[in-house]
């Protein structure tokens, strides 16, 4: 059997580099392009050499993505949405896998998404990490049980240099929790506390988030109720936790047929 050839996106970044010395180190994957942005100063570099592997791989970092998409199986994508969401796109035409962990997206950089999963397999999450998306599951269990006389709240801790909140994974907990109750997390977020905010409206699930330091990410879900809480909780500890969950959702979707998959379908807990 072929190994996958596999495309790198924002490949300089602490977890791009992170993404190529995991795909190194599993057998059947092999790393065949590395992007960046237009004017990143790591254009032209080796990454391999990058992300500190012991010899350098001969592929060079590039802004040109249209030219690697044709010697590719799949790409690794944590950029940003704009860069997500044009990269679909190409890898929809190309027919090759997408694995998406960047954050941040919006609900029409959604749509465009699951147009191009139309096309194409695309894993998308808001955290790759196995423990995550097992938390959800326990989550969305809780709220089913629990209902509504159980007030939800998610707070989220990041480093200092995240540039969106909530993060991601805190909005994928809120999904969760509102698909265990049956509802929209739009019609029921509650975020940005602050002044005289009046009573806690029933059934809201609400959202508090923390910057400092250079803290991987926490997060928590505490459901209070009358006299009791339960807290769920995941701390990261190391960034190849999420690289090593894309990889095994790269290797998932591999010439699996076209539509949008979550961490979950990979993992069996869909």
């Amino acid at each position: 059997m072929s190994e996958m050839r596999l495309i790198v996106t924002g490949a300089a970044g602490r977890m791009g580099r992170m993404v190529v010395k995991t795909i190194q180190e599993t057998p059947g994957l092999k790393v065949v392009g590395a992007l960046e942005r237009a004017g990143a100063s790591a254009l032209g570099q080796d990454v391999g050499t990058l992300a500190g592997l012991p010899s350098p791989l001969g592929v060079t970092i590039t802004d040109d993505a249209l030219s690697l998409m044709m010697g590719a199986d799949g790409i690794v994508d944590f950029s940003s949405p704009t860069a997500s969401v044009e990269l679909a796109a190409l890898a929809a035409q190309a027919r090759i896998a997408h694995v998406i962990g960047t954050t941040g997206l919006s609900s029409e950089d959604l749509g465009k998404i699951a147009a191009a999963a139309r096309h194409a397999p695309i894993v998308r999450s808001g955290n790759m990490s196995l423990g995550v998306n097992l938390l959800a599951g326990l989550v969305r269990a809780a709220a089913r049980a629990l209902g509504p006389e159980f007030d939800v709240e998610i707070v989220e801790m990041h480093h200092r240099m995240k540039l969106d909140a909530p993060s991601g994974t805190a909005l994928m907990l809120g999904e969760a929790a509102a698909e265990g109750r049956g509802i929209e997390l739009s019609d029921h977020s509650a975020r940005g506390r602050d002044g005289i905010t009046g009573a806690r409206k029933l059934g809201d699930i609400g959202f508090a988030s923390l910057r400092g330091g250079t803290v991987i990410g926490e997060h928590s879900v505490i459901f209070a109720g009358e006299g009791e809480r339960i807290v769920l909780t995941h701390h990261a500890e190391d960034r190849s936790l999420f690289a090593r969950g894309a990889v095994k959702a790269a290797l998932w979707a591999h010439n699996r047929k076209p539509g949008l998959y979550s961490m979950g379908d990979v993992l069996g807990l869909a």
